[in-house]
C-alpha cells in the first residue's frame, strides 16, 4: 500500500488548481495529511471575498482524495450551505442534512448494495464543506438572529467530537444509529462582507485609531503617503465576535485562514491556465467549430486589469469581463476568423470594453 501523502505532496496537488492562495493551500494540506493518517484534525475557517478560491479549493480537495484508491475510506466529501443547518435546527433536526448527504455520498461511492456498517464507517470519516458560514451570524443589524444562533449551535455539536444519534433513511432500513463525529473534518468558508471595513474603521477612526500608520511610496515618480491595510495583519477574534461568530463556535477552529484578494499576475494565470476559465471554454468552442482562438499577451493583461478593478468579485470578474469581450465573436466565429484563426488582440479588448 502506498505511503500516506505528505503535506508537501498534497499542497502540490491542490496548488495546481488553486492560484494565489498559498497559505490556504498549506493549511488544508496539513489538515488532510493528518486526516488520512487517521489523526485528530482541527477544523478550518476560511475568510475571503467572492472569487478568491474557496470553492475551487474545496473541489481540488475532493478531486485529490478521489484520485487515490488508498484514500478511499476518507474520501467522502460533501458541500452544503450554512443556511440549511439553520433551517433544520429550527425544525428540530440539527445536523440531519450533514449525515444525510454523507450517507448519500458514501452510497454513491460504495454502490447501492453496500452494507450499513461500511456506509457508517465512511460517514464517520467524512469531510464537510460548509459554504457561506457568514450567513449564520448570531446577530444582524444589531438584532439577534435566532436561525444563525441555532445553526452555529448545530455545527458546534457536530464539531465537539461527540457521539451523535443519526436517523437513518428508509433506503438503509430506517431506525437510528450512533455516529462518532470525532473523525469528521469541517471546513467552513464565507466572504464575511463588511468585516474588512469594520476592522479598517477600528484601526483608523475607532478604538485603535492611529494604529495604522501611513507609509511613504513612490508613484509615477512622485512621493506620496498611503495607508496600506491588509486584513490578515489586523484581524482579531474580537472582530469576529462582533461580526456574529460566537466564542464557543469560533473556538472549534484550529485555523482561521484569510484568503488574499487576487492581483494582476494571479488573474492572468487563472485566465490562461484554469480548465474552467472563460478563455479555455471559449477556445474549446472554437475548436468544436474547426477554428482556433488565439490571444495576445497585451489582450490578456487588459482583460485581467479590467477584472482587477472589481476586487470583491475575484476570479469571477474575469468571466464577466471576458464575456463582454468575446460574446459577438462567439456568435459568429467564422466571420471573425481568418484562415481558420481568430487572434484576440488588445485593440479588440479596448473596443469591447469601451472607455474602461
Amino acid at each position: 500500500m502506498p505511503a500516506a501523502p505528505s503535506p508537501q505532496e498534497i499542497a502540490g496537488a491542490l496548488g495546481a488548481r488553486v492560484i494565489g492562495q498559498p497559505e490556504a493551500v498549506r493549511e488544508m494540506a496539513i489538515a488532510l495529511a493528518k486526516k488520512v493518517a487517521g489523526l485528530k484534525v482541527g477544523h478550518i475557517l476560511m475568510i475571503g471575498s467572492s472569487g478568491t478560491g474557496k470553492t475551487t479549493l474545496m473541489r481540488a480537495v475532493e478531486e485529490f482524495l478521489a484520485s487515490r484508491a488508498d484514500l478511499a475510506v476518507r474520501s467522502t466529501v460533501v458541500r452544503l450551505h450554512a443556511n440549511v443547518l439553520g433551517e433544520e435546527a429550527e425544525a428540530g433536526r440539527p445536523g440531519a442534512a450533514v449525515f444525510r448527504r454523507l450517507l448519500e455520498r458514501a452510497r454513491e461511492q460504495l454502490g447501492f448494495e453496500a452494507a450499513r456498517e461500511q456506509l457508517l464507517e465512511r460517514v464517520s470519516r467524512g469531510l464537510v464543506f460548509v459554504d457561506e458560514v457568514d450567513k449564520i451570524r448570531s446577530h444582524v443589524g444589531g438584532q439577534p438572529n435566532p436561525r444563525g444562533i441555532r445553526a452555529q449551535e448545530a455545527l458546534l455539536t457536530l464539531m465537539e467530537n461527540e457521539v451523535v444519534p443519526v436517523e437513518l433513511p428508509a433506503w438503509l432500513g430506517g431506525g437510528g444509529a450512533n455516529v462518532d463525529s470525532s473523525g469528521l473534518l469541517f471546513v467552513c468558508g464565507g466572504a464575511f462582507e463588511g468585516l474588512y471595513d469594520a476592522v479598517f474603521d477600528r484601526v483608523t477612526i475607532g478604538e485603535d485609531q492611529g494604529a495604522l500608520q501611513p507609509v511613504t511610496v513612490v508613484e509615477d515618480g512622485k512621493v506620496a503617503e498611503r495607508l496600506v491595510f491588509h486584513l490578515a495583519d489586523w484581524l482579531r477574534n474580537d472582530d469576529l465576535f462582533r461580526y456574529g461568530m460566537t466564542p464557543q463556535f469560533l473556538a472549534r477552529f484550529d485555523a482561521v485562514v484569510l484568503l488574499a484578494d487576487l492581483g494582476l499576475d494571479e488573474l492572468v494565470r487563472i485566465f490562461l491556465e484554469m480548465p474552467d476559465s472563460g478563455f479555455q471554454q471559449s477556445r474549446a468552442f472554437f475548436e468544436s467549430r474547426g477554428l482556433k482562438l488565439a490571444i495576445s499577451p497585451d489582450a490578456v493583461r487588459a482583460i485581467a486589469r479590467a477584472a482587477e478593478r472589481q476586487p470583491r468579485l475575484g476570479a469571477r470578474a474575469l468571466k464577466e469581463v471576458f464575456r463582454r469581450v468575446v460574446r459577438d465573436v462567439e456568435f459568429e466565429p467564422e466571420k471573425y476568423a481568418s484562415g481558420g484563426v481568430f487572434l484576440l488582440d488588445a485593440e479588440h479588448v479596448r473596443r469591447a470594453l469601451g472607455a474602461e
